[in-house]
C-alpha cells in the first residue's frame, strides 16, 4: 500500500473541500459561488500546509491538446498562489472533471491524482477519494464512467470543435443524474450509503483514522468502528462546507 507522509509544521494545518461544480448552472451564478471560494482560499493561505481539492471542482472539465475550457481564470489563479506560496496542493478527479490530463500539474504544479490515495498525516491515517464508483451498488453510473474513461470514446470526443463538444458536455453533465452521479441530499442510513459500506469494510483489515470523500454532497462525520471517522465534505453549492485538520479533524461551514 502506497502511502504519502506529510508531517505539519507548527501552527500549520490541511485544508479539504469538495465539490464547487463551477460552470453550473451558468456563469453568472458560477461567477458568484467562485467568488466566494476564493475569499475562502484568501483566508486559509495563512496557515495552510496543504490543501486538497477533492473533486468535482469543475461542473465539466476536458482538455485539448492546445485548448481548455473557457473561465475560471481567477479561481486557477488563486490556486496558482496558493502553490506559489509553497502550499501543496492535491487534486483529485472527479466525476465531472474526469477528462482532466496534465493542465493543473503542468500550469499550477498540482498533484493530481485518478484514484484513492492512502495518507499518514502527522501520524494519523486517511484514506482519501472522491468517492464516486467506490462500494457496492451504483451499477449504471460505473458502466457509464467505463464510457467516459474508455481510450477510444475520449479519441473521438477531442476531435469534435472545442464549441459543440463543451454545449454537449454541459448539458449532459447538468441534466443527466446518471451522468453527473447527483445523489439524493437525504441521509439513506449506514446499511444504504454506499460509502460508508466500502469504509466499514476497509476496517475489517486496515487501520484508517480517517475516511475522506467528496460526491456525496450531503456535509457528514460519524463515527466508525476503531475510533475511525467517515467524512463527507458536503458542498460548495448548498453547504459551503470544508475540512481542516491539525491535530483533530473538523467539519466546518464557510460563512464570509
Amino acid at each position: 500500500m502506497l502511502k504519502t507522509t506529510i508531517n505539519l509544521e507548527p501552527g500549520k494545518k490541511v485544508y479539504f473541500a469538495s465539490d464547487q461544480h463551477f460552470g453550473s448552472p451558468d456563469p453568472k451564478e458560477s461567477k458568484l459561488r467562485e467568488a466566494k471560494f476564493i475569499r475562502w482560499m484568501n483566508e486559509i493561505k495563512e496557515d495552510a500546509q496543504v490543501l486538497f481539492l477533492m473533486g468535482d471542482l469543475f461542473d465539466f472539465w476536458h482538455e485539448w491538446n492546445h485548448v481548455i475550457p473557457k473561465g475560471y481564470v481567477r479561481v486557477l489563479g488563486k490556486i496558482a498562489e496558493l502553490k506559489d506560496r509553497g502550499i501543496q496542493v492535491y487534486f483529485f478527479v472527479g466525476n465531472h472533471d474526469l477528462w482532466m490530463k496534465d493542465y493543473l500539474e503542468e500550469e499550477i504544479g498540482c498533484t493530481v491524482f485518478y484514484k484513492k490515495q492512502y495518507f499518514e498525516i502527522s501520524g494519523k491515517q486517511f484514506l482519501l477519494a472522491h468517492g464516486d464508483g467506490l462500494g457496492p451498488g451504483d451499477k449504471g453510473y460505473k458502466r457509464m464512467k467505463k464510457v467516459f474513461t474508455n481510450p477510444v470514446a475520449q479519441w473521438f470526443f477531442k476531435w469534435l470543435h472545442p464549441d459543440i463538444a463543451m454545449r454537449i458536455a454541459l448539458y449532459m453533465s447538468q441534466k443527466n443524474k446518471l451522468i453527473s452521479g447527483d445523489e439524493d441530499k437525504a441521509f439513506l442510513g449506514e446499511d444504504k450509503e454506499f460509502l460508508i459500506i466500502y469504509s466499514k469494510k476497509k476496517l475489517e483489515t486496515e487501520n484508517i483514522d480517517y475516511f475522506i470523500y467528496g460526491h456525496r454532497h450531503l456535509p457528514m462525520v460519524l463515527d466508525l468502528e476503531k475510533n475511525s471517522k467517515y467524512i463527507n465534505l458536503g458542498d460548495w453549492i448548498s453547504y459551503f462546507t470544508y475540512g481542516v485538520f491539525e491535530h483533530d479533524f473538523e467539519l466546518k461551514k464557510f460563512e464570509n
